[in-house]
């Protein structure tokens, strides 16, 4: 058509054409001139050949500075960013204008095409269903979630079978280590049904660290018999090399966005407890693997099957409980009932949680605490374990090494803090003791601190009469029952009377 120049498509249509047409009818074919027509005759090169290449409209900023300094520091250090460089070229030269930082930066691009170095390629596999099952842990601090009010400094332990893409994950409150792998291990084998030939794992490097040499191989030990247990060869990619652990470490991204979405549709990033945190990631995870449904069940059932039970997740420990109603584990001191003062248990230490047995029996579970970063010990009290010596020696509680983790709640100690001011160190410490006894013995921690905070508030001193007769009864004051037995004698002659009857 006139005004419009002919490109490369209409050409190859004339072109083709040709073959059957004649002129005029195929140059309406290509929407062509005649004119056009007969020009393509005689010079059958496509447009695109014909045009002239570009010339340069200006003069060229770099020319000076490129070949003889930029060149020369690419070659030195590969590794510069071209932002770097543009600002050590403004440094050198002021009169280069600032609008030329992207021609530098497409210059360095193309140099770097033609004479850079070599880079490492990735080859992409092809995944054989039922063969590989890759373990990986990712950080979650940037997601902020808060458990009872208090942020969860946690990670995730995130398992995926790399051809169908079956994904487990699992909440970890401390770092990598051999038990936070042996449960999220096989919390995910047992929920898949089956266990993979093949698990692949980052060296753990993190579980490793800072540990002796003898210390190191028993891990790599307990990790070996973790994985014959499920029969599964244990395999680990190079040490800073994550691509060669794709197939998870991509999946970690999509994971938390999805999760991230999620807690922005839920409104909030607080939950309950941490139990309800962990339904809100199994369900994700759930909706996740339900969209692959069909390759999970056809890998599911070329997988091995899985032993008879679990093997152990946990880290042994013995533990002497001291005179001072407790015990020490891994620099945390830990609270038990003072009836299991000089008692040596044998303890299960989990991610999570302690378990604690005397014997072949468990007795008590306790949350996991852990030791501050700047390597002070940690403290796990429950006040129930101590609550009935400290109403003996209430002052105990003035100078008490773990004064600030007795408190169960915030309400309690701003209170203990308000009673030193008002009534003085003896008369505080009595008065906090038996505010932890009633909250113990008429199971009534929550309601008595949302007392507390509105005794706070109008700056009173707590009823301790009010209070017990608030949350009556009390057990010491409820009425004794007698209970009068039928005589035995009287069964047996109920019974003659109907065989007589019978007979």
């Amino acid at each position: 058509m006139p005004g419009r120049h002919i490109n490369d498509h209409q050409m190859r249509l004339y072109m083709k054409s040709r073959l059957t047409e004649k002129k005029p009818a195929a140059a309406a074919q290509a929407a062509i001139s005649l004119k056009s027509a007969y020009r393509i005759e005689n010079d059958p090169r496509l447009p695109s050949q014909k045009a002239a290449p570009r010339s340069r409209r200006r003069p060229d900023p770099l020319a000076a500075i490129f070949d003889t300094e930029v060149v020369p520091m690419l070659e030195a250090a590969p590794g510069l960013r071209p932002i770097a460089i543009f600002e050590e070229m403004r440094r050198r030269h002021s009169e280069l204008p600032n609008h030329v930082r992207r021609t530098m930066e497409r210059r360095i691009r193309q140099w770097r095409a033609m004479k850079g170095e070599e880079r490492d390629v990735i080859f992409r596999q092809v995944q054989e269903p039922g063969r590989m099952g890759l373990s990986d842990f990712t950080e979650m601090s940037d997601l902020k979630v808060r458990v009872g009010g208090i942020e969860l400094d946690h990670r995730l332990y995130h398992f995926r079978l790399a051809c169908s893409g079956f994904e487990h994950a699992h909440v970890i409150l401390g770092g990598e280590s051999y038990v936070a792998l042996a449960e999220g291990l096989q919390n995910a084998l047992w929920a898949l049904g089956g266990a993979p030939r093949e698990h692949r794992s980052d060296s753990l490097s993190a579980a490793f660290r800072n540990l002796d040499r003898e210390a190191r191989e028993d891990l790599t030990r307990r990790y070996d018999a973790l994985c014959r247990h499920y029969c599964m060869e244990p395999t680990r990619n190079n040490r800073g090399v994550a691509h060669e652990n794709g197939a998870i470490e991509s999946s970690h991204g999509h994971l938390k966005l999805a999760i991230r979405d999620a807690l922005l549709m839920r409104g909030t990033v607080d939950f309950q407890d941490l139990l309800a945190y962990r339904a809100f990631l199994d369900e994700i995870v759930g909706r996740k693997n339900a969209r692959n449904s069909k390759r999970i069940d056809a890998e599911r059932a070329v997988l091995q099957p899985l032993p008879d039970m679990r093997t152990a997740d946990y880290e042994r420990a013995l533990v002497y409980v001291s005179t001072s109603g407790g015990f020490v584990l891994k620099k945390v001191f830990y609270t038990v009932p003072s009836r299991l003062i000089r008692h040596r248990l044998r303890a299960h230490v989990f991610d999570d949680r302690v378990e604690l047995l005397v014997g072949g029996t468990r007795v008590l579970s306790l949350a996991r605490g852990r030791a501050g970063r700047d390597g002070k010990h940690g403290h796990v009290v429950d006040y129930r374990h101590v609550i009935h010596a400290l109403r003996r020696k209430p002052m105990a509680l003035l100078n008490l090494v773990y004064r600030d983790q007795l408190w169960p709640r915030q309400a309690y100690r701003d209170m203990f803090d308000h009673l030193c001011e008002r009534l003085g160190e003896r008369s505080a410490c009595k008065l906090a003791v038996e505010l932890l006894s009633i909250a113990h013995e008429r199971a009534c921690e929550a309601q008595l601190a949302s007392l507390l905070v509105e005794d706070l508030a109008a700056d009173r001193l707590p009823d301790l009469k009010k209070l017990r007769g608030r949350f009556a009864p009390d057990l010491a004051s409820l009425p004794e029952v007698t209970v009068r037995l039928t005589p035995l004698t009287l069964y047996e002659a109920l019974n003659d009377a109907c065989i007589g009857e019978a007979a």
